[in-house]
């Protein structure tokens, strides 16, 4: 992420408000290492998931928050953290709910199961 001015500094989310957070994000889990939130997602093929990207590289660049990310073929490894705040902040949920409604309107999905995942 580029810098920002003082005092626009994430903070770390709560356990109580990461928990909820995380109950409106089934697919999401928390990996309490890194810490950060992280998320597998399937596609039909190369291009719904290269697609996928894309829209949300755009809304990466807006929101100046960026994951980090692995795609081979049909699966992208999508994890969030706020380095600034030292682990996950509310940034990095909204950009999950986000991701997830890109998914939604955009892909047909392609159930991990069935991808040896």
């Amino acid at each position: 992420d580029r810098a920002r001015p003082a005092g626009a500094l994430m903070h770390l989310l709560e356990p109580s408000v990461l928990q909820e957070a995380l109950a409106g994000l089934p697919q999401w889990r928390y990996d309490p290492v890194r810490p950060a939130l992280v998320r597998r997602f399937m596609f039909a093929d190369f291009a719904q998931a290269f697609a996928f990207m894309t829209e949300l590289a755009i809304l990466s660049e807006k929101q100046d928050h960026h994951p980090e990310w692995f795609n081979v073929h049909r699966l992208v490894k999508v994890t969030l953290t706020s380095h600034d705040a030292g682990g996950v902040s509310e940034r990095d949920t909204t950009w999950a709910r986000a991701a997830d409604a890109v998914f939604a309107r955009h892909c047909t999905p392609f159930p991990l199961a069935q991808a040896g995942a």
